[in-house]
């Protein structure tokens, strides 16, 4: 499959998808939506892949939208931003929250408005030395959308959500991660080897326990203890029911390596 905006491979059971415009700091446009959108609905529907890696090529992860896809001259008719972040940010963002599989974003380079928070979507981010995150929606006069409301109080707390949203500053990836916005931060030689790394690994694991968390997580900032206690339930059951669970418990009580189908 031959892409123009996003380079795509599947490889040990990891679909690896990288931005692809590095002259523009694999900033979004229109076509690369739609490009990054097919390539993660193939993802997320081949029971082959078992693990995503997101990445970005040159020397930037993604610096948001790309405004010259956008712009504006005096006299023209305003644009919908609202039309772009209901037509494309938000639905990369359910793509990438929802997939029954585990998400891994390596972050080289800036990551910048959207960029920076469609890295925040992912389950694990990597980041290297010299990367960096701005919520830069506050020099345009805008919000931080692809979920950045959402995400960036439940990562770092609602007091320093405010400060990233408001004064934008630049974050590097070792402040990131002593914040909780990001897992780990890792000499940026070491990025893609340790990204891809914890990709395969987790490509080995049981997917659908993955699945099952992830969903838990999701719910779990708008349930009451209650109601999150009985949604475990149900997910443990549900778990408990897979080959997976199965396989573990078997591969424990023999001492040997489980052979996990994802199943």
């Amino acid at each position: 499959m031959s892409y123009e905006h996003i380079e795509f491979e599947i490889e040990q059971g990891v679909a690896i998808l990288k931005l692809n415009r590095p002259a523009a700091l694999n900033s979004f446009t229109v076509d690369m939506h739609l490009e990054v959108r097919e390539a993660l609905t193939l993802a997320a529907n081949d029971k082959t892949v078992r693990c995503v890696l997101l990445t970005g090529n040159g020397r930037g992860f993604c610096a948001g939208q790309d405004l010259n896809d956008r712009s504006v001259s005096p006299g023209e008719a305003m644009p919908d931003l609202g039309h772009s972040v209901e037509t494309y940010y938000s639905p990369l963002i359910r793509l990438l929250s929802t997939m029954e599989k585990p998400v891994v974003c390596a972050v080289n380079g800036v990551a910048a408005g959207a960029g920076a928070n469609i890295a925040l979507a992912c389950d694990i981010v990597i980041a290297g030395k010299s990367a960096s995150f701005i919520e830069s929606f506050c020099k345009l006069g805008l919000i931080p959308d692809s979920g950045g409301t959402w995400i960036l109080p439940r990562l770092v707390g609602m007091a320093r959500a405010r400060g990233l949203a408001m004064l934008g500053p630049k974050i590097k990836a070792e402040q990131a991660e002593a914040w909780g916005m990001i897992w780990q931060c890792v000499e940026d030689e070491d990025l893609m080897p340790t990204a891809l790394e914890l990709a395969r690994h987790l490509a080995t694991q049981p997917t659908r326990g993955f699945a099952f968390t992830k969903q838990a997580f999701a719910a779990s900032a708008a349930n009451t203890l209650e109601v999150q206690l009985e949604l475990e339930r149900d997910l443990m059951r549900a778990a408990g029911r897979t080959h997976d669970y199965q396989e573990g418990v078997q591969a424990f009580l023999a001492k040997r390596e489980p052979q996990y189908r994802g199943e």
